[in-house]
């Protein structure tokens, strides 16, 4: 299905890409994850309606409205920009208007990433390589914080996955590359064309 195709179908407008540029060094510009990786990622991973997702750096919304599509899981969205926090807000709308079940599913928070409280029901953490290794490292130790104070598995998964974030899971914690996706076509190209599933067991 084609990009505006998903919209439609989920009644809700994440194409584009962010104008201007960010405040920060530290954080990227946005870009949404294209549905069509989305599609690939989620025919090898599957997610439940127990699931509990944040997505940092979550732009317009995209991420969150197609998992709970999905899944049913319940999703959080991560975003420092006031505007794009807006954009996902009117989405969220949109969308309701559309799925009346997902009134509880779906939140959305602006903030610095690294400002998110882990709540103890997060399980899956996503990054589409939305800032510096600074942050990201901020972030995975919160993770580690949480999961500390409660016990649970959780899975990080990172699509075009920056060496640094890689070098860093795999040599400084204990996650353990789960599962990789390749995309068709693209990652042949170029690597980073892929999704990498890092797992923490408890």
């Amino acid at each position: 299905m084609k990009e505006q195709n998903y919209d439609e179908l989920l009644n809700i407008s994440t194409g584009g890409d962010q104008k201007g540029y960010t405040k920060s060094f530290h954080y990227h510009r946005y870009e949404p994850t294209p549905y069509s990786a989305l599609e690939k990622l989620f025919a090898q991973y599957e997610l439940t309606s127990n699931d509990h997702i944040v997505d940092f750096g979550c732009g317009k919304g995209r991420l969150n409205f197609f998992i709970h599509y999905l899944f049913h899981a319940s999703v959080v969205g991560i975003e420092m920009n006031e505007t794009l926090y807006q954009e996902a807000v009117e989405n969220q709308t949109s969308y309701l208007k559309k799925f009346k079940n997902a009134k509880d599913k779906i939140q959305f928070h602006c903030c610095l990433a690294e400002k998110y409280e882990i709540n103890p029901l997060d399980n899956r953490f996503y990054f589409f390589n939305p800032f510096t290794i600074p942050i990201f490292w901020k972030i995975i130790n919160n993770i580690l914080v949480s999961v500390e104070k409660f016990k649970r598995e959780v899975d990080v998964i990172l699509y075009y996955p920056s060496e640094d974030y890689i070098y860093f899971l795999e040599n400084n914690t204990l996650f353990e590359l789960r599962k990789e996706v390749q995309l068709p076509g693209l990652y042949e190209h170029n690597q980073n064309e892929r999704f990498l599933i890092y797992h923490l067991a408890y």
